[in-house]
């Protein structure tokens, strides 16, 4: 199994992705160890978080393998090679752009491009997304991917946006490969509280609910 292979396997496994856009380095920091306190190891920074790639490398260099560890809200090709060379370990995008999707498909990393229609999934798949991110899916729900799932039932799908510990169950049960949760997950205001022990208490209610729905999809 290669290395693209391995991450993509461990995603899926873990079934879940803390999608983070923090307040602060400092205190993204420190949410992604308040979610790691809570089982959550499947870190993605956002670009727009503040110091994005410099969170990345402090990450990085503090959990190393313990986490998986990727950056998101990719825009512009040059964020693709750096992301990279911050220590993240899959890309992903918000749309799906060719100059954009080669950048991404160069590092060799695991990339999953965003798409919401029929036609914008088909595009995704065969500019060489592995995973095709479904987003906003709060717009559709895990109705909507089902349908998706209909035509397309071999290419893997990830929503994000939307996501509940209520309705990780429905997610699996349309055939996620994982989900992506954001502010659900990880509320910035109780970051910028500084109550970490619910972050982690939050974290340990996705994370047996993630559980739950994989025995039961």
């Amino acid at each position: 199994m290669t290395p693209k292979e391995k991450t993509l396997q461990r995603i899926q496994d873990l079934g879940i992705l803390a999608v983070l856009r923090g307040p602060s380095q400092e205190l993204t920091l420190k949410m992604v160890e308040a979610l790691v306190n809570g089982g959550i190891t499947g870190i993605e920074i956002t670009f727009t978080t503040p110091n994005a790639l410099d969170v990345v490398q402090a990450l990085a260099k503090e959990f190393r393998d313990d986490i998986v560890l990727g950056m998101g809200t990719l825009t512009k090709p040059d964020q693709a090679k750096n992301a990279k060379n911050a220590g993240a370990t899959f890309l992903v995008s918000p749309h799906t752009e060719e100059e954009l999707a080669a950048a991404m498909i160069t590092t060799g990393l695991p990339v999953m491009m965003g798409a919401l229609s029929p036609s914008e999934v088909m595009r995704a798949w065969s500019l060489g997304s592995d995973v095709i991110k479904v987003f906003p899916g709060s717009l559709g729900g895990p109705g909507f991917m089902k349908s998706l799932k209909g035509p397309f039932p071999d290419i893997p799908m990830m929503p994000t946006g939307g996501v509940s510990d209520k309705n990780l169950g429905d997610w699996f049960r349309a055939g996620a490969f994982a989900v992506g949760a954001g502010s659900n997950l990880c509320p910035k205001e109780l970051a910028m509280a500084g109550d970490f022990d619910e972050i982690t208490k939050i974290a340990e209610r996705y994370i047996a609910a993630v559980r739950a729905a994989k025995s039961n999809s």
